[in-house]
């Protein structure tokens, strides 16, 4: 491994330098099994060359996995897909198998069963090339302690075999990306939980992976950081990338996961969209509508139809409790109109994660 050089006062490693080229390597095909990488570092890394071409196919595809650690089955046989570009919520609770099936896609975990498979690549026989197209941040995360921020990156950069004429401008947009620029040179162990946080995600940025595996990032932060983050993570859904996310904070992942799985002692209870699992559960819908003039009749007409639980007559609007699966909200709109409504505001609520999460599960372990 030429141009890094390294030492190991007290039996800790500390950074000395990184110089001098990497020569490219070549990305074995995706049927050709690879052995292990060496070490944590370079978990992510992988062969120099670019992973093959994207397809509009899943990112993602778990067919029945398994996994066991001596008698205990953590996860029993789950089956879900992850297309192109979405924002996967996976939910439950604890001991439920979430990061026990994150290690498997992050190509950590080497004992299951099933097939798992990132980019059509499958994970169990080409774990090296995986590793090029997806970026994994751990819950808790090791650091070196001598390390700058800049120092680190460029640690990573390195193991994920970025040429050094190329390091310094992708670490500096990573940094700004994660709004970590006036941090570059300050000591990794100096910075506060949240910046260490996005420091870890600008880490797995590095390689600009297809998918990014984020097992409870927010964990341990405070309501500002919550916020931060949770606004990156919606920057780099804009910007394409797919992304699996686990987390406790239920009504932060609604606010921007495109699609959620919950997980109950390693079974796949639900899976979709969230409007999919609400019509499932039946829950309703609140729609806030402001009308000019009487609301009474208005009201009146709303409680005939199908679908509609309750209409509440509020001062100045009314909240039309809906059933989605008779009642989609569009229809509830077009029905208004045609009863002779004037609309000034026609809005549906947010709906409430943390009701779809109690009823769908049954607060029971592997």
């Amino acid at each position: 491994m030429s141009g890094r050089q390294f030492c190991a006062p007290n039996a800790q490693w500390k950074w000395v330098a990184i110089m001098g080229d990497m020569d490219d390597q070549p990305v074995p095909a995706a049927d050709q099994p690879v052995g292990e990488a060496e070490s944590a570092a370079a978990a992510g890394s992988g062969a120099a060359a670019p992973p093959p071409a994207r397809s509009t196919t899943d990112v993602v595809s778990v067919d029945g996995l398994r996994i066991r650690y001596g008698r205990l089955e953590a996860v029993r046989g789950i089956s879900f897909q992850i297309p192109r570009g979405e924002v996967f919520g996976f939910i439950g609770p604890n001991g439920a198998g979430k990061s026990s099936t994150i290690r498997v896609l992050a190509t950590l975990q080497k004992e299951f069963d099933g097939r798992v498979r990132i980019n059509g690549v499958d994970v169990r026989r080409n774990p090296g090339l995986v590793r090029t197209m997806m970026g994994y941040m751990p819950d808790f995360f090791g650091v070196y302690e001598d390390l700058t921020a800049r120092e680190y990156l460029h640690f990573f950069a390195a193991a994920y075999k970025i040429p050094v004429r190329k390091r310094a401008s992708i670490v500096d947009d990573v940094l700004q990306l994660t709004d970590l620029t006036n941090k570059i040179d300050s000591a990794v162990d100096s910075l506060s939980r949240g910046m260490k946080q996005r420091l870890a995600l600008a880490r797995v940025l590095l390689h600009d992976p297809d998918l990014l595996l984020l097992d409870e990032p927010a964990s341990g932060l405070d309501p500002r950081a919550r916020i931060e983050f949770r606004e990156l993570l919606k920057a780099l859904q804009e910007m394409g990338k797919t992304i699996l996310v686990s987390s406790h904070i239920l009504h932060e992942l609604a606010q921007f996961c495109t699609r959620i799985g919950i997980i109950e002692a390693g079974q796949l209870v639900a899976e979709g969209s969230l409007n999919d699992i609400y019509r499932l559960l039946s829950i309703q819908r609140v729609v806030h509508v402001q009308i000019a003039g009487d609301m009474r009749p208005i009201a009146e007409g709303l409680r005939s139809l199908q679908g509609v639980a309750r209409v509440e007559e509020q001062t100045d609007r009314l909240a039309v409790h809906v059933h989605e699966d008779e009642l989609p909200v569009e229809d509830l709109h077009a029905e208004c109109v045609r009863l002779g409504a004037k609309i000034r505001m026609f809005q549906s609520e947010a709906m409430d994660m943390e009701t779809a999460f109690m009823k769908l599960t049954e607060g029971v372990t592997s």
